[in-house]
């Protein structure tokens, strides 16, 4: 399987915007979701595509900050590639990219948020290196 990552821009959303449908279970509009990706892409993130030749079949957003605790830091975000493409070490390859990538960007450190009940994730994220430093939480305005 050719497999590429590559960061996509502002112009790919409509790409984007049917594999976040897929990973939110469509629980938002598509007019929903381009105008918070149209927003996103002016407040310092970027959007890394998982490419099976000319197919667009995995996202992850990248925030960038920096923090007083972590300095210059990535937040993967929304990391989502197409079932039936999972299993096959894509993750980890996945991880791999973010992770040169960010360093070569100057950051410290990579942060991110996972579901409680995603246990699948933890244990994918505990082999990746990292270690939960607390709770995420969240509040409906």
């Amino acid at each position: 399987m050719d497999i590429q990552f590559q960061i996509l821009n502002k112009e790919s959303i409509s790409s984007i915007i049917p594999l976040i449908q897929e990973f939110t279970n469509d629980k938002f509009s598509d007019e929903v979701l381009r105008s918070r990706f149209e927003a996103m892409f002016t407040q310092n993130y970027e959007c890394l595509g998982v490419l099976s030749g000319e197919k667009l079949i995995g996202v992850c957003g990248l925030w960038f900050q920096t923090r007083h605790y972590a300095g210059m830091s990535c937040e993967p975000d929304h990391v989502f590639i197409q079932p039936q493409y999972q299993g096959q070490g894509l993750g980890d390859k996945m991880f791999e990219y973010i992770a040169s990538y960010c360093k070569a960007k100057g950051c410290e450190s990579l942060e991110l948020n996972t579901y409680v009940q995603n246990t699948a994730s933890h244990k994918f994220y505990y082999n990746q290196g990292f270690k939960i430093l607390g709770y995420h939480f969240f509040k409906d305005l």
